[in-house]
């Protein structure tokens, strides 16, 4: 070889090389045109899915207030931390770091990420404040994000749980009012186009896809001012008689309008621990009682209206009890031959079975059914229960005789109470309703007992309100009250129990012209007393004399205030 054999040889090489190297730079810059000129759209596409995103945005769901406009159920806004697992992964040396900020136990954020890790959207904490929630996000860990959300707050807690209900986590409606109106009340989530960055924030809004739209707002019949009142006096009763609930149902007698309802024991919505189903059962509408002897006014209006009967009519109660097909029918006392009206006033068992025997089972049955017993109360409240009453052709007469004075049917609380809002009215039955309603909007309802009927029934209600009857200590000072006492022996296997009862009363005032109707049931008070006229007439007395002030409702009974009606005018 001669020596510049090898001079050329690496010339050859280094030729080779440059060219190769030439031609490398050249398909790289042809790659870089081709992708940033010719082929753009599909690295911008690339980018876009990866960065631009569409998320929802979520409505907020209406707002529930009391007659007033004062919330009874509100939505806020909150924030809840959800992760990507599989970017989570890549970082496992910051969960402790991550538990710490959502105050989770390590584990249980492993246990939850691990189990999901096939997904790509996992909550791990749900409605935080957006504080602690921007608090989680600063911290920068892979895949970790939150998106709003709405939570629903109750202002009231337990006072109108039962009533207004509660939605789950997702902001459904699951109880009460909240279900029954889901579709008023739920609102419909918008949508938009956002951009975010790797560790999935957002960083801008680029377009506006769907507005949301929030639920509607209603406002409801309740009074709050009232229904504080109902609420803390029937807690106080059931407490103070060691009872096992209570209910207790005040409404306008005018429109058919609840303006309280509460119940014993309550619940707070507001704590998602408490909600077990025997809390948040609304028993005043889905639960039923024999209503004893606050059936009476309706056995003595039965007879009334087939004109054979009048207030003064006699009827033998002598000697105080009687065997009718091997069972005996009793009194408190012998009260020998009294007059209709005295059979309401000392709430004879004797007399109304008398009288009832002496009508038509289907006159009495008719009368039973115009009043609303038997039928739900039109309120659409879920879970209403219709309450029983048989057909009057599988009535035995001794089946007659005890459905006269309360036994052999049964009813809800609202039931009982729409009832008595006939005596209260102008003799008609109107649905019952949760809603406010407005002058226009009253339903007229439909006949059930003669005018002249409900006057006299009234009449005879007055007079269980005083020395001699046994409502006496539902008196309102300043006010005329008619209602009825109820003291029912529970049904228990084989019988009635002797020592559980259920303690009842159920009137209006004014008696003049009523303007509320309320009814009040103590459940198995056992404190020592158990008469509706000494456990649950002192509750109608303290919130009706409430709510009439509350309502500016003028007294029609002023000498019952110690005071002459020119004293007064003075």
């Amino acid at each position: 070889m001669s020596e510049s054999n090898p001079v050329r040889f690496y010339r050859g090489r280094y030729a080779v090389v440059l060219g190769t190297l030439c031609l490398v730079m050249a398909g790289l810059v042809w790659r870089a045109v081709d992708l940033q000129v010719v082929d753009r759209q599909f690295l911008q596409e690339q980018g876009d899915a990866r960065h631009l995103r569409v998320v929802s945005v979520p409505a907020h769901r209406g707002m529930i207030t009391d007659r007033h406009g004062e919330p009874l159920a509100m939505s806020t806004p909150v924030q809840s931390v959800w992760v990507n697992p599989a970017k989570l992964m890549t970082a496992r040396d910051r969960w402790p770091e991550l538990a710490r900020a959502l105050e989770m136990a390590p584990q249980r954020l492993a246990e939850q990420v691990e189990s999901r890790r096939s997904r790509e959207f996992v909550y791990l904490r749900r409605h935080m404040n957006p504080a602690d929630a921007q608090k989680v996000l600063l911290l920068g860990i892979p895949g970790v994000s939150a998106q709003k959300e709405y939570r629903r707050y109750y202002p009231t807690g337990e006072v109108s749980a039962h009533v207004v209900g509660f939605t789950n986590i997702d902001d459904e409606g699951q109880e009460g009012l909240e279900l029954q109106f889901e579709r008023y009340l739920r609102g419909h989530s918008g949508s938009k186009r956002v951009i975010r960055d790797r560790l999935g924030q957002t960083i801008a809004n680029v377009e506006s896809i769907e507005e949301p739209r929030p639920g509607r707002d209603i406002a409801l019949s309740l009074d709050r001012r009232i229904q504080y009142l109902a609420y803390r006096e029937l807690k106080a009763a059931v407490s103070r008689h060691r009872a096992k609930g209570g209910s207790a149902v005040v409404l306008d007698a005018r429109t058919g309008e609840v303006l309280a309802m509460v119940n014993q024991p309550a619940y707070n919505p507001n704590n998602r621990s408490d909600l077990v189903s025997w809390r948040y059962r609304n028993r005043a509408v889905t639960d039923v009682f024999e209503p004893g002897s606050t059936v009476k006014p309706f056995t003595i209006a039965a007879a009334l209206e087939t004109g054979r009967f009048e207030p003064e009519t006699a009827v033998d109660t002598s000697p105080g009890h009687y065997r009718l097909a091997g069972f005996t029918i009793r009194d408190h006392q012998n009260y020998g031959e009294i007059d209709v009206a005295t059979v309401i006033k000392k709430s004879s068992n004797v007399g109304a079975s008398r009288i009832a025997l002496d009508l038509e089972p289907e006159q009495l049955w008719k009368t039973f059914s115009r009043v609303g017993l038997g039928i739900d109360s039109g309120s659409g409240f879920p879970g209403e229960a219709a309450g029983t009453l048989s057909g009057w052709n599988e009535w035995r007469n001794v089946t007659r005789a005890t459905i006269s004075y309360g036994y052999g049917l049964s009813v809800t609380p609202l039931q009982l109470a729409n009832a008595y809002s006939v005596i209260a009215g102008d003799g008609r039955l109107r649905p019952v309703s949760f809603l406010s309603l407005e002058a226009g909007e009253v339903p007229s309802g439909r006949a059930a007992l003669d005018q002249k009927t409900v006057r006299q029934v009234r009449g005879m209600l007055e007079a269980v309100v005083s020395p001699e009857g046994t409502g006496w200590a539902a008196r309102v000072p300043g006010y005329r009250v008619a209602g009825k006492t109820g003291t029912v022996h529970k049904a228990i296997v084989g019988g009635y129990s002797e020592d559980r009862y259920s303690a009842v009363f159920a009137g209006m005032a004014p008696a003049s012209r009523p303007r509320l109707v309320m009814m009040v049931m103590i459940d198995e008070p056992s404190a020592g007393k158990y008469f509706g006229g000494q456990v649950a007439a002192p509750v109608f007395a303290r919130v009706m004399e409430g709510a009439l002030r509350l309502l500016d409702i003028p007294p029609d009974d002023i000498d019952s205030l110690g005071v002459t009606v020119a004293e007064a005018s003075q």
